[in-house]
């Protein structure tokens, strides 16, 4: 698969416990493609809170640490509120391949968000793979993101 992120730097990824399950699916798909992970957890299917899990991908996203993000929750709400509250983050929720693709062609997405409740593993993982294999677009939709930031 052809990468659109920068190869050289880790995918960050992180989930609550109700993508914990979904979480270790997807870093098999990331090693597969010889990506680094920084993996922020959580690490087991225990009660946690998600803000505690997207806050650090997103940071590690925002400061050019990681290429991208992955964050994965029930709903996915949750985790993509939180990892937009950063700047320069473009957290997309993703329920089906179309959109995974979308959010990166046009809105240049840097961290999906994928509901686990309402997705399978092989749709997850088709989704990463569209993502991390899409580029973006840039002309017509370089100028809608660029009004995205507050500052």
């Amino acid at each position: 698969m052809n990468i659109a992120f920068n190869k050289d730097k880790p995918v960050a990824i992180g989930a609550d416990h109700a993508g914990f399950e979904y979480k270790s699916a997807l870093i098999e798909i990331l090693e597969q493609e010889g990506l680094e992970i920084k993996d922020f957890g959580t690490y087991s299917a225990d009660s946690v809170d998600y803000p505690d899990f997207a806050h650090p991908v997103a940071e590690s996203v925002e400061t050019g640490e990681s290429g991208c993000g992955v964050l994965v929750c029930g709903s996915a709400n949750g985790v993509a509120i939180t990892a937009n509250k950063h700047q320069g983050i473009r957290a997309a929720i993703c329920w089906k391949d179309e959109i995974a693709q979308l959010s990166r062609q046009h809105n240049n997405a840097n961290i999906i968000c994928i509901p686990a409740r309402f997705v399978n593993k092989d749709e997850a993982r088709q989704m990463l793979q569209t993502f991390l294999a899409t580029s973006f677009e840039g002309g017509r939709h370089e100028n809608r993101v660029k009004k995205i930031a507050c500052v």
